[in-house]
């Protein structure tokens, strides 16, 4: 499998690496778990349940650093500091990261978002914030609340517009029909060990109410009681719906 990796600046100083697997396929951008690498996907076998549309020429896989450590799982930090502190990574993100993914892929591929538990925030809050450039997302086991993350102090706008369960519930005019006729979201969560503990179990049909009553498109898939929050279940989701997108 082709793989390499590379290690970017946005240019406000931020700075990661990306790890890249494939030749050819839909740009998949994807985001680790809390405080988890580029290798996180590797080393877990998730590239290896994407392996067989990677060396189709189906998808590529570029998968990122994560800077929650200085961010959202800085505890010490109010939450609202903390949702300030994200602004950096959103600026990698999108100044570093997604110009190199369409530097290799051609500047109008549609990037898919993808993701696991805090991961799986990043997706789907990516998409929300910017689905012009990222019209799907895969979401694997979320949970997508920060006020529910070790939260204290008060709660402003950097928390307010980072926090899809507050915002998607106030989405409305123009701004929604154009994400009606934009996004596709695909929310999965098992039902077994940690999922409850996680917040996941919860707050996956919660945002899957919360787009129904926006119409937006999506879809959620419950698994069961002995799918627990961990890398197991994730390569079997990842199996079942990452063909989906391509």
């Amino acid at each position: 499998m082709r793989h390499y990796s590379v290690h970017l600046q946005a240019p406000n100083g931020a700075s990661g690496t990306v790890a890249a697997y494939g030749h050819y396929g839909r740009p998949v951008l994807v985001f680790p778990t809390e405080k988890g690498n580029a290798w996180e996907w590797a080393d877990n076998g998730m590239v290896g349940a994407a392996e067989e549309l990677i060396e189709a020429g189906r998808v590529k896989l570029y998968c990122v650093d994560s800077f929650d450590v200085d961010t959202w799982s800085a505890h010490h930090l109010p939450l609202e500091d903390r949702a300030r502190a994200h602004a950096a990574y959103d600026s990698w993100i999108l100044e570093a990261v997604v110009p190199h993914i369409h530097g290799d892929t051609g500047a109008d591929a549609g990037i898919l978002t993808a993701g696991c538990s805090l991961g799986a925030y990043h997706a789907l809050n990516s998409a929300f914030r910017r689905a012009d450039l990222f019209p799907e997302a895969l979401c694997l086991s979320g949970n997508y609340d920060p006020g529910t993350w070790n939260a204290w102090g008060e709660h402003g706008d950097a928390v307010y517009f980072h926090n899809p369960t507050a915002y998607v519930a106030n989405l409305h005019g123009d701004h929604l029909d154009w994400l009606r006729s934009r996004l596709h979201l695909v929310l999965v969560c098992g039902r077994g060990q940690w999922e409850d503990t996680t917040g996941a179990l919860a707050s996956t049909p919660r945002m899957a109410e919360l787009l129904a009553a926006k119409g937006i498109r999506h879809e959620l898939d419950m698994w069961g009681p002995d799918t627990p929050h961990d890398w197991p279940s994730w390569r079997a989701q990842l199996a079942r719906h990452l063909p989906e997108f391509c």
